[in-house]
């Protein structure tokens, strides 16, 4: 099983690195720069070779980038997508020079033009970044992060992931990040045996398993169905400790990377707390 967390990329991208070992963890997810400023951050070859260099240190372990928060393939502003267009094809550029496979993305927020004509825009504005990113086949897969549902944001449901992706030309390229506490404030329930069971085989007919490629662990703060995005600790929140247990008992999955997105301070020391949480569940 991977298992690990989101770490900060202060001090340099390889610093997240250094981060994710010394609390023990076999899975990282990063941001490729300041994820709330449309100003590109190009990697240095200096950069490139201390991160590697890090990586080749820690371990053959995996690694998404997760896109920025700005991005916005849905806007009804043309300016607003035009800049996520560029911002995305960056991104790309950017996880394929760091060698990393899986850009993480918010599908994007319609603006209450419609999930229809949202989920068009985004599907187009995939195929525009690709591209435009000019990478071809070497481009990193983009994998569509499972969201909670608040306002007017798309990706919600796994059957409005699944019209995404078929609509999308560069399909193949495309795959999902399933998030817990996102997927549990939408309306997805697998706090037990069952309902687990149910929610997995609807994620097999709409998208199918072989889509799923990352996975966030975090528990919600509000509760079953509530469109609410707040994370919370592993077992301290509305899903509790009976969700996560399924998770990290189900075959099926211990080969897909999952990272905590929780609360922390610098010492990550609640990183160590939750994963430890949920190496117990194991058992």
């Amino acid at each position: 099983m991977f298992l690990g967390a989101h770490e900060s990329i202060t001090g340099g991208l390889h610093k997240a690195i250094e981060r994710i070992s010394a609390i023990g963890g076999t899975a990282l997810q990063i941001f490729s720069q300041n994820q709330r400023q449309w100003q590109t951050r190009l990697v240095t070859d200096d950069e490139l070779q201390q991160f590697k260099q890090a990586w080749q240190e820690w371990g053959d372990f995996p690694i998404a980038v997760h896109g920025s928060y700005l991005i916005n393939l849905a806007s009804a502003k043309a300016e607003t997508r035009l800049k996520s267009i560029k911002a995305l094809a960056e991104e790309l550029q950017r996880t394929a020079r760091l060698g990393i496979p899986h850009v993480v993305l918010h599908p994007g927020s319609h603006g209450k033009v419609g999930v229809d004509v949202g989920i068009i825009k985004i599907s187009t504005g995939l195929e525009e970044a690709y591209q435009l990113s000019g990478l071809g086949d070497n481009a990193p897969d983009i994998l569509l992060e499972t969201i909670a549902g608040q306002g007017t944001g798309i990706g919600a449901t796994f059957a409005e992931i699944a019209t995404i992706i078929d609509k999308c030309e560069w399909g193949e390229k495309l795959g999902v990040c399933l998030d817990t506490c996102h997927i549990f404030a939408a309306g997805y329930d697998y706090r037990t045996v069952e309902t687990f069971a149910q929610t997995f085989q609807e994620f097999e007919v709409e998208i199918g398993l072989d889509r799923l490629k990352f996975i966030h662990l975090n528990d919600s703060k509000k509760g079953l169905g509530s469109r609410v995005d707040r994370h919370d600790h592993i077992g301290k929140g509305e899903v509790g400790l009976g969700g996560f247990k399924q998770i990290m008992q189900a075959d099926f999955l211990q080969h897909i990377p999952m990272t905590l997105e929780t609360p922390k301070g610098d010492d990550m020391q609640e990183d160590r707390e939750n994963m430890d949480v949920l190496l117990g569940l194991r058992l």
